[in-house]
């Protein structure tokens, strides 16, 4: 039988799809309740949709899709495939890619993102759909072990994001002006509050004892995100505002975030960085992490 596409179901649906996404990407840290958010709760510009590939009445993969609401390059989107490696080569994963860009298409997308592992059977699959290769991201794992304090300089303080929920506008507003600079083919230059908000602040796998702001004057002037599956933990942003860099803070921060899951018992750390993010990918080699996976990060014109 051909592959068949729906649209997302039950909550069977669910834990087959976390199944999937545990399988295909064992580098990336979301867990099961952190997946029914993302389902449910995506911004609302993000115009957020799941299609379900099944062969034989079986989910086999998942394609992730919507729009590219943080930038303000208009008709940008985005659609990430998995397929269980069992199950490749018999149409599921052409099928999600076709039902996603239609979807796209209704929506005026011009330019579809897609990751792709950089495996030569997923590299064939990206040329033969017309997605070019154009960054790579590297993931790397850290065997969680006590790491040495780091001392704040004269004049910053280190707070836990759990010290914002009054109002965690100046955490937003620090991500939004670090986010200028990452690495990618459209700038992260239109990071609407709401949107932060359902994207890093309320998400039930957000950490907001493990996750940390140095505060300068008032100011948050770096943070890091952490996010956790435990025992596992992910690195979801780690970042610092464009006048305070070259002070050491986001050492600071992904440290001290790290020593506190040290202490809550996880064992694994994991983030993901563009090749060319010199910074923090050299920050991450000097705390110990390693290199564990990568992915191409693939556009398409429609």
């Amino acid at each position: 039988m051909p592959a068949a596409v729906r649209d997302l179901g039950s909550d069977t649906d669910l834990d087959r799809l976390h199944e999937i996404i545990r399988t295909v990407h064992p580098y990336l840290v979301r867990s099961r309740d952190g997946l029914a958010w993302q389902f449910a709760h995506a911004p609302a510009p993000q115009r957020f949709r799941v299609f379900v590939g099944e062969l034989d009445g079986v989910p086999v993969g998942l394609v992730r899709c919507g729009l590219d609401w943080e930038t303000s390059v208009p008709g940008q989107g985005f659609a990430h495939v998995s397929v269980l490696p069992g199950y490749r080569g018999r149409g599921a994963g052409t099928a999600l890619l076709a039902a996603a860009e239609d979807y796209l298409r209704g929506l005026g997308v011009r330019d579809v993102q897609a990751w792709g592992s950089t495996d030569p059977a997923s590299e064939r699959f990206a040329d033969r759909h017309g997605y070019q290769r154009r960054r790579l991201a590297r993931y790397q794992r850290l065997a969680l072990a006590e790491l040495p304090a780091v001392a704040p300089p004269a004049g910053v303080e280190l707070r836990p994001w759990s010290a914002f929920a009054d109002d965690p506008h100046p955490l937003w507003a620090a991500d939004a002006d670090a986010s200028r600079d990452e690495p990618g083919d459209v700038p992260v230059d239109d990071i609407p509050y709401e949107g932060w908000l359902a994207s890093a602040w309320q998400p039930p796998d957000t950490d907001r004892e493990l996750s940390m702001a140095a505060v300068v004057d008032g100011t948050v002037a770096a943070f890091t995100l952490a996010q956790t599956d435990p025992p596992r933990y992910w690195s979801g942003m780690t970042g610092t505002r464009r006048a305070y860099r070259g002070r050491g803070l986001g050492t600071l921060v992904k440290v001290a975030s790290l020593r506190r899951a040290v202490e809550r018992g996880l064992t694994e750390a994991f983030t993901g960085n563009d090749e060319q993010n010199a910074p923090m990918l050299a920050i991450n080699a000097r705390l110990g992490y390693r290199e564990c996976a990568t992915q191409w990060r693939c556009v398409r014109h429609l």
